[in-house]
């Protein structure tokens, strides 16, 4: 541990084995546990618990009361040295809970960079969370669950293991997710179904309106028609050549379309 006794509160209980880096400000009755390595300029407010082995990257933020790398909630987990990475710039709310890899899982939960968790979420274990990924209050993911880049997942969201949420999804408040979604495509339901494109998350990210209308032809081929997925696969992967933007779209589905929780139709 680094020498920057005064960014850390007296009452903060910190781990022999842990690093942590210069200008770390690490507030009243947090435990920083072994293993558990921070990089500059994060800070931990109180009450927080960070358990090991755990790598933080920079400039991260963590209000109280979350707990952060602790055990999996996984009746195989023997006690193994499992892990968790998180990257930088990221932001968890109040009472977070972020539980390490599982050694069935490839040992290892990640989280990425500039992405904001509020309050109450639980990240299981061996999720993968990507990058600028917005998880609102008490959504919950079970286990190896994978999140791309600018998905966001509305308040009390439901995702069950082993799911893949594609970049600039949406998922409306209250949806039970237990399919493959798509990228750019917004969810709702308990079980969720597809509703429409995300469009006001395609215009703040800068999607004009060409890229948007090839989109929609796209989001009509695989949820308004009754033809095969494989059939919808190839008529939607001859698009990219057109509509580049399209390709994200079809890649998704050649990767998830035999899978075992298959694609939300």
């Amino acid at each position: 541990m680094t020498d920057a006794i005064e960014q850390i509160h007296p009452t903060a209980i910190i781990d022999a084995s842990a690093s942590i880096a210069d200008g770390v400000e690490i507030g009243p009755y947090s435990i920083i546990g072994a293993d558990v390595t921070i990089e500059q300029g994060s800070k931990i407010e109180s009450h927080v618990v960070i358990k090991g082995p755990t790598t933080i990257g920079k400039n991260n933020h963590f209000f109280q009361f979350s707990s952060i790398g602790e055990d999996p909630q996984d009746l195989k987990y023997r006690g193994e040295p499992t892990e968790l990475h998180i990257g930088d710039h990221n932001t968890f709310r109040e009472s977070c809970t972020v539980n390490r890899g599982t050694v069935g899982g490839g040992g290892v939960t990640v989280i990425g960079d500039h992405n904001l968790i509020m309050a109450y979420v639980h990240i299981a274990h061996d999720c993968i969370i990507n990058n600028h990924v917005i998880l609102v209050n008490n959504a919950s993911l079970a286990g190896h669950v994978t999140v791309h880049d600018h998905a966001i997942l509305g308040g009390f969201t439901l995702v069950s293991q082993f799911i893949t949420i594609g970049s600039y999804a949406f998922s409306t408040m209250g949806s039970a997710i237990n399919k493959n979604i798509p990228p750019y495509i917004l969810v709702s339901g308990n079980l969720a179904k597809p509703i429409s494109l995300n469009l006001i998350g395609l215009r703040r990210k800068g999607f004009g309106s060409e890229a948007r209308a090839a989109m929609k032809l796209a989001f009509k081929k695989l949820f308004r028609s009754h033809t095969a997925l494989t059939d919808v696969a190839a008529d939607i992967k001859d698009m990219v050549a057109e509509s580049p933007e399209i390709e994200l779209f079809s890649d998704f589905i050649e990767e998830h379309r035999e899978s075992q929780n298959g694609i939300i139709r």
